[in-house]
């Protein structure tokens, strides 16, 4: 059987790859009864087995949980999301998980929420500095409040700011690449705009008493925003892998932070 140790062994914190169910739990925000929950229903894969057969837990898990979350927060039922999960490839690994929880989050409503420096620790399962906080609030992840304790925190960009703060690439570069995926970000959403108010609104704009236009439109502007966020992003993954490919012609092109660092 399986030990699901609680807490740390001998004082000291695990990493994301060793993770006890108590620190899971912590790091993401739940309780230990909740994934035990979600394991029973295939939610989640099973622990890893460390020392003394006690069960270890890493990225996946993390991404997995924070799928969840995003999930329910768009209103679907534990059954819908049980099916949501199930079809995935089994090896979908934790970057590509954390693009579906984009995926997922991008079309929430935007959210801000206040916390605490030890509550924002709490959350990222790390120690944050000065210098840390500093970065992320350059990068618009934090802002600062009257408060000089407490910040306002974009969630959808709280983790992978984090993430961040461990690659090999100064401050300046990661807000180069912020305000390049900014601009062309905004470039697309006013060609997309453009295109749906020319080609799509203005005919639609002389044929609206007609109940069947009105019903189309309504269906279609339910529908468009997520729609278009999967094809951008599926698009813009496609010309990354084109792109690195050709700065890195004769071997694998980088793709996560351990590639960056060999």
């Amino acid at each position: 059987m399986v030990e699901e140790q609680q807490g740390g062994e001998g004082g000291e914190s695990a990493g994301a790859d060793g993770l006890t169910v108590d620190q899971l739990a912590a790091r993401a925000g739940v309780t230990v009864r909740t994934i035990r929950f979600y394991s029973t229903r295939g939610l989640l894969p099973p622990p890893a087995i460390g020392p003394r057969r006690v069960g270890r837990y890493g990225p996946a898990h993390l991404s997995r949980l924070a799928l969840i979350e995003e999930l329910q927060n768009q209103g679907m039922t534990l059954a819908a999301i049980e099916r949501y999960l199930r079809r995935l490839p089994e090896d979908t690994d934790p970057h590509d998980l954390a693009i579906h929880r984009a995926m997922v989050a991008s079309w929430m409503p935007d959210t801000v929420d206040e916390s605490t420096r030890e509550q924002l620790e709490g959350r990222v399962g790390r120690e944050l500095t000065g210098d840390d906080l500093e970065r992320l609030t350059a990068m618009g992840v934090l802002e600062t409040t009257d408060d000089p304790g407490r910040f306002l925190v974009d969630p959808a960009l709280l983790h992978l700011g984090v993430r961040l703060l461990d690659m090999p690439l100064s401050q300046q570069t990661i807000l180069a690449a912020r305000e390049a995926m900014l601009e062309h970000a905004r470039a697309a959403a006013r060609e997309l705009s453009r295109l749906f108010k020319d080609e799509v609104w203005e005919p639609y704009r002389s044929r609206e008493d007609d109940p069947e236009q009105v019903e189309r439109m309504k269906s279609l502007s339910a529908h468009m925003q997520p729609m278009v966020v999967q094809a951008l992003m599926t698009a813009f993954q496609r010309s990354l892998k084109e792109e690195l490919r050709g700065a890195f012609p004769k071997g694998r092109a980088p793709h996560s932070p351990d590639d960056v660092r060999r």
